[in-house]
């Protein structure tokens, strides 16, 4: 796994111009994990895409959870190919990304298919090899599965952020110093930001609580180190948009979950954010012009 890890950040450390020449700057890769399901991880990921898209970034979505998929599903498109089909060799890659409204592209995972959740060595060689063809991307963000498995351990060990998904419930705080522990474990020589995000919470302080509480015990028992990346509160126009399977960032840009986005973008790029100084002020700090 570690081999592996390595071979995709080199496959990522350079771009290609439009005549396929290689040319200077890097993809950065962000994954996106969580110790259990449902507790808004995917949601997070395509309205994180939305909001670097938003300052003229080339993001692609990539759904990496083998056997329960759901990118596709919050945003409300049907795909015609997805990673069942690239990993059975039936498409290429470039065959199944697919444009959405938002300024973001995607690659749909494969839903229901759970033979294919835990690749194989030679599955996986193949897999890492297709992941060349976006390395024209600026930012990649992979959505993996709940949990631990080999495939979410070999993407968090590639990524250059990997992000652990929780909320205030006890069993999600749980979960996600279970997955935080396993990566601690599991992952050799591990060179990567994790970072924190609390979802759903009900104040700024709660999510600073729940943080604290979690990256404490990280330094304490893992002698690993914890950033907290920030909070998203509990935004009724959260629920909302899943329902018209339209990402809150769309349905309610000013809204409460949409600014923490913001937050957590100007945080992952070293940006201040003034609360309050609109959207467009943010995005012009954001890429150097304000």
């Amino acid at each position: 796994m570690t081999d592996q890890a390595e071979q995709l950040r080199e496959i990522m450390k350079s771009k290609k111009d439009e005549n396929g020449q290689r040319v200077s700057g890097k993809t950065r890769i962000i994954a996106i994990s969580s110790g259990k399901g449902g507790v808004g991880k995917t949601n997070i990921s395509i309205n994180l895409a939305i909001a670097y898209a938003q300052l003229g970034k080339k993001v692609i979505v990539m759904d990496a959870d083998l056997g329960l998929a759901n990118v596709n599903v919050v945003l409300g498109i049907i795909p015609k190919y997805n990673l069942y089909h690239l990993i059975r060799k039936q498409k290429r890659m470039h065959e199944i990304i697919m444009k959405t409204d938002y300024g973001i592209e995607i690659v749909a995972g494969a839903s229901g298919f759970s033979k294919i959740a835990n690749l194989n060595d030679e599955e996986r060689e193949s897999f890492i090899e297709e992941l060349s063809s976006l390395s024209d991307a600026d930012i990649i963000i992979i959505d993996t599965s709940a949990g631990v498995s080999k495939n979410v351990l070999g993407f968090i060990a590639a990524a250059d952020d990997a992000i652990i998904v929780t909320t205030p419930e006890p069993t999600a705080i749980t979960d996600a110093y279970g997955i935080i522990k396993i990566i601690a474990t599991e992952i050799e020589n591990m060179d990567l930001g994790l970072k924190l995000i609390v979802n759903r919470v009900k104040s700024v302080t709660e999510g600073r609580k729940i943080a604290e509480r979690v990256i404490n015990i990280a330094g304490q028992f893992l002698n690993l180190k914890l950033d907290y990346l920030g909070y998203v509160y509990d935004d009724q126009g959260v629920g909302s948009a899943v329902v018209h399977q339209k990402p809150f960032l769309a349905s309610d840009p000013n809204g409460k979950a949409a600014i923490c986005i913001r937050h957590i973008v100007s945080r992952l790029e070293n940006v201040e954010f003034k609360e309050g100084s609109g959207v467009g002020s943010f995005l012009k700090r954001l890429i150097g012009k304000g």
